[in-house]
């Protein structure tokens, strides 16, 4: 069996030396590449974040129409227009989301200004 350290100058003896090892091990291993803004994030945290963002914007439709239909007095018709309009608010913001997948880091946003 193997003795343990039997005074304080071993235990640091001990100590640098895996210090030590730890170092060597951490050059020897490979770095992970990220290849984009979001490349940190796993999966599933990229999918909950496009889901809320889709029932975020039928939420706010059906909100915004429930109160026109509420001070207009026309009950179904405004809930489900903005319903539709926030199905497709939600959906464009969904495949922004997508896009921002595939973008390098430093490359600008679709349809933003280069000068910025």
């Amino acid at each position: 069996m193997a003795e343990g350290p039997r005074n304080g100058d071993d235990r640091d003896q001990d100590a640098a030396r895996l210090r030590v090892l730890e170092e060597r091990l951490s050059q020897l291993q490979p770095k992970p590449e990220v290849k984009g803004p979001m490349a940190q994030y796993d999966q599933a945290h990229v999918a909950w974040r496009m889901l809320t963002e889709l029932v975020a914007g039928i939420g706010l439709g059906c909100g915004i129409g429930y109160g026109l239909d509420y001070f207009l007095g026309t009950m179904p018709v405004m809930m489900i227009l903005f319903i539709f309009l926030g199905l497709a608010a939600g959906i464009k913001t969904m495949m922004r989301t997508a896009s921002e997948l595939n973008r390098t880091p430093g490359e600008n946003a679709p349809g933003t200004d280069e000068r910025d």
